[in-house]
């Protein structure tokens, strides 16, 4: 998760740390949220601290209505009766702001054992994420980084079908998986708007009700990009007007901050690295331990913070792991502090408890012992864990000893580059950055999928909490295949047989059921069974299901060989629909060092009134020099024959 400091911007004032959100920073489950405010108090000014891997991936409600096994339910039955004792403590606090405050920090402190119990008993499950650190291989300093950040930053005019809201997109170069953010610390502020008409419309923190005018403020429709704003247009009772007829918005104005470390340093480490420190210059990296699918490492910096970075807190110490294969597992969430730090949070705890009233000597008292407590601390910690087996781990380290603070006033041109459009004018989206598709080289590996392959990679779910709506299911992952399999599937028959089980628990006779009892979906690959039409139990199924695999060839252009139908105008590719349809073409462009360039958005143009395709345009960070082909040119359907022991029913129905 972001933490963020509200601050005003003079520039960022870092010194005034209320003590009321304190507790949130018992560990990174829970967003930071310290309020500091300079002499006039005004402009709000968000940094947010969003560390890749350095931040936790858990979802809360995801781990608290997982499953549990025996071990884990009688540690969750401890959990929950200390969580009742709690409860019940607070009821007899009877100052406010008291009760406020116990319930903050002793209830961050539940959550985070909570969370330590989740991760430590959920299932290990393989899953591939991004390669967060690429970033830094690719940009010859943090400040090439922050500069490439900055200036790849343009603002989209979104589609909307509403004459009374108009959403606008802030689109930077790079993007990442939650909780991945961009690797340093950085602040962006929005202050206005400017419309067609020439007025200035300045940014609010919220829409008002109460406001008759024009208003600028966050987006409410999409809570995963926080940084999107909304133009809101006035609704007057009995007039209608079309939104087209309102002052359109024509620049996007704010400010951006981001603190650049002085350098990055990576580490490879092994099981052969437990306890032994790995040093580079005023950095210590210690593998603290390493199990199957989790590792704790802790970090020292013998330098002190830059004092560009105030109290601002921050953890530059980045972890991610590959398996065996190579490839970057995904992050099931991290604890980002030590027993000490938890030990510390719960002394503080017990204190408040014994308080009968909560007063600003008292608030005072905990904060000077927070500070100095954190004064004290001369390491780093966190520990992992991954949906994987871990072969080998990274670390990259954050070097703030030195920092280097970049400010740039925004003043951006709002652009509109609709996914569908009937107008044949090719709008230029020129670009200063270059911007890398690290995933592109794994993911097109999908173009060589063999049937042996396809057929090994599905994995088979089955869910029996319904009886009348037993299901199967036949997963597998996505591939660059499924992208161009089209819409012509042929899929045949799929006849499936359930049998009883014999004497011996093997399969035994076949059973007769009305055709209404199974129905078997090939284009979901699932299957669905009404058990309360079984004349007998069954224990077993047979039978095949079709997948689909696209033969792809493949062709590498250069840029000055490209055929009829293809066009290369600066960053942009134009591609002639009838001659290379979207359903069976991809495209992707590499510049002069041989990596593949991040496409930033298509755009398709077709005929007015529903024609057909006329030409797309693919748009990328960088200029092409090379352009690959993939074109399908056969649909192969692939049997899957399966024979599934099936799951007992969770909930049987009970006897009449």
């Amino acid at each position: 998760m972001a933490a963020s400091i509200s601050a005003v911007q003079k520039p960022i004032n870092r010194k005034q740390i209320h003590y009321l959100h304190v507790c949130q920073s018992v560990f990174l489950l829970v967003s930071k949220s310290l309020e500091q405010l300079n002499d006039n108090g005004q402009e709000a000014w968000r940094m947010d601290l969003r560390l890749p891997l350095a931040r936790t991936g858990l979802c809360i409600a995801v781990l608290l209505s997982s499953g549990c096994s025996p071990s884990e339910e009688k540690q969750q039955a401890n959990l929950e009766q200390k969580t009742a004792q709690f409860e019940q403590s607070l009821d007899a606090i009877q100052d406010p702001k008291l009760k406020e405050a116990v319930a903050d920090l002793g209830g961050s402190l539940l959550l985070l054992e909570r969370a330590q119990l989740r991760l430590q008993n959920k299932p290990i499950e393989t899953e591939y994420g991004e390669d967060a650190f690429a970033l830094f291989r690719h940009y010859r300093s943090p400040q090439a980084l922050v500069d490439t950040y900055l200036n790849g930053l343009f603002v989209l005019r979104k589609h909307s079908n509403s004459d009374y809201l108009t959403d606008l997109q802030p689109v930077f170069p790079f993007s990442f998986e939650i909780p991945a953010q961009f690797p340093f610390p950085h602040g962006l502020q929005w202050r206005s708007v400017t419309l067609s008409n020439g007025k200035v419309i300045a940014f609010q923190p919220e829409w008002s009700e109460s406001d008759p005018g024009i208003q600028l403020s966050p987006s409410s429709s999409n809570l995963t990009n926080p940084d999107d704003l909304t133009v809101a247009y006035p609704f007057i009772e009995g007039l209608e007007v079309e939104n087209k007829n309102q002052p359109q918005p024509v620049t996007l104005q704010g400010k951006a901050e981001v603190i650049a470390p002085r350098q990055v340093l990576t580490f490879e480490l092994g099981k052969a690295d437990i306890g032994k420190p790995r040093n580079d210059q005023n950095v210590s990296v210690k593998l603290l331990s390493l199990d199957q699918n989790s590792a704790e490492v802790e970090l020292i910096n013998s330098a002190p913070l830059a004092p560009e970075l105030g109290d601002m807190p921050i953890n530059p110490l980045l972890v991610q792991a590959r398996d065996a294969s190579g490839q970057v597992l995904s992050r099931s969430g991290s604890i980002n502090e030590n027993s000490q730090q938890i030990a510390f949070y719960a002394k503080q705890l017990a204190e408040m408890q014994k308080q009968k009233a909560w007063s600003e000597a008292f608030e005072q008292q905990l904060e000077e012992q927070r500070k100095t407590f954190e004064r004290e601390q001369r390491s780093h910690y966190t520990k992992v864990y991954f949906n994987g087996l871990i072969d080998k781990l990274e670390v990259s380290v954050l070097d703030f000893s030195s920092a280097s603070v970049t400010r740039k006033d925004l003043d951006l041109p709002v652009q509109r580059f609709d996914p569908l459009t009937t107008d044949s004018k090719i709008q230029p989206l020129p670009m200063p950055v270059v911007v890398y598709d690290d995933q592109a080289a794994n993911y097109l590996k999908g173009a060589n999928l063999d049937q042996e392959t396809l057929k090994k990679s599905v994995v088979v779910h089955q869910s029996t909490e319904d009886a009348s709506a037993a299901r199967i299911e036949f997963d597998r992952p996505r591939t660059f295949n499924d992208e161009l399999l089209g819409t012509s599937f042929s899929t045949g028959d799929s006849p499936v047989t359930f049998f009883t089980q014999n004497e011996n628990g093997k399969r035994g006779e076949p059973i007769e059921l009305p055709s209404e009892a199974v129905e078997v979906d090939p284009m979901r690959s699932s299957i669905t069974y009404d058990l309360t039409l079984f004349p007998e139990t069954p224990a077993y199924i047979v039978g095949s299901i079709p997948l689909f695999l696209a033969r792809i060839e493949k062709k590498a252009l250069p840029v000055g060989q490209l055929p009829k139908g293809m066009e290369l105008r600066g960053n942009a590719l134009i591609v002639d629909q009838r001659l290379f349809p979207s359903e069976a073409w991809r495209f992707y462009a590499k510049d002069g060092s041989g990596q593949y360039l991040k496409e930033i958005l298509a755009v398709s143009h077709e005929a007015p009134a529903n024609g057909p395709a006329l030409f797309d345009v693919h748009y990328f960070y960088g200029l092409p020099s090379e352009l690959e082909t993939y074109q399908r040119s056969e649909l192969d359907t692939v049997e899957y024959g399966f024979e599934i022991k099936l799951d007992k029913l969770e909930n049987p129905p009970s006897a009449e």
